[in-house]
């Protein structure tokens, strides 16, 4: 059985007071629970706090970029190293918000995942197709250079590591979110081109989250379907209690 996964992204949100804060509300609802690995995924400025906030509990500190170079002339970058020194696990890469705004390319995805692999950290590789796309008929086309490209050139060992999140672009943000029905046919796709990369077992050890959207109040109907691992949370998972709330239908799930 594959551990469920709930990791939230807070985006270009919380300040170091409120960064302490939101932790620790987290911290105090979580309770000791260990069915579920819990992540939370800070701006830069609010990492080492919010390490200093998890220590003790179950809770993993994730960033939301890297840069795939160990040091540089990289203005604004960093690189796993420095995430390391932070006592960060887990990192985003290839949000489609980095794809949008940045000119992220699957390349540069998978220069980052080797490269975060490399300093032993998680990545969570982020794949997903746009309502533009999904309404042409795109999705398996687009799904599956991203995935291929995104995770060129890693063994079985690492794919093993490796955390995917689909994350249908069209429902991030917009309060649209994927039918469990739409969600588990592209986790499954997804879980396919896995086994065509590696083997049978190598792809049903890969946990694949959902991010497009997921709250309290479709958590657990996403969460039960067969493929899907956890969820990659945005809005929800500035709030406590909705956080929560969500790992939770995890631990249940």
């Amino acid at each position: 059985m594959r551990k469920k996964i709930i990791a939230g992204n807070w985006k270009m949100n919380k300040t170091v007071a409120e960064a302490k804060s939101l932790v620790d509300g987290i911290k105090l609802e979580l309770g000791d629970s260990t069915k579920v690995d819990v992540v939370v995924c800070p701006p830069y400025t609010a990492i080492s706090a919010a390490s200093e906030q998890v220590e003790g509990s179950q809770i993993a500190v994730g960033a939301q970029n890297m840069h795939f170079e160990a040091s540089g002339a990289y203005t604004g970058e960093v690189s796993a190293e420095m995430l390391r020194e932070q006592y960060v696990r887990y990192v985003i890469l290839g949000h489609s918000e980095r794809r949008q705004y940045f000119a992220e390319s699957d390349e540069s995805v998978n220069k980052k995942t080797i490269a975060a692999l490399a300093a032993g950290l998680i990545p969570i590789v982020c794949v997903g197709e746009t309502l533009e796309e999904r309404d042409a008929g795109q999705i398996e086309d687009v799904i599956t250079t991203q995935i291929n490209e995104g995770l060129k050139g890693l063994d079985a060992d690492q794919l093993k590591k490796v955390v995917i999140a689909y994350e249908p672009v069209w429902a991030i943000g917009t309060g649209r979110t994927a039918t469990p029905e739409q969600a588990q046919e592209v986790h499954a796709l997804i879980r396919g081109l896995l086994v065509k990369l590696s083997d049978e077992g190598t792809a049903g050890a890969v946990r694949i989250q959902y991010g497009g959207s997921m709250k309290p109040a479709n958590a657990a109907e996403l969460l039960a379907q067969p493929d899907i691992d956890g969820g990659l949370i945005g809005g929800a998972a500035l709030d406590a209690s909705s956080f929560i709330e969500i790992v939770k239908a995890a631990a249940n799930s």
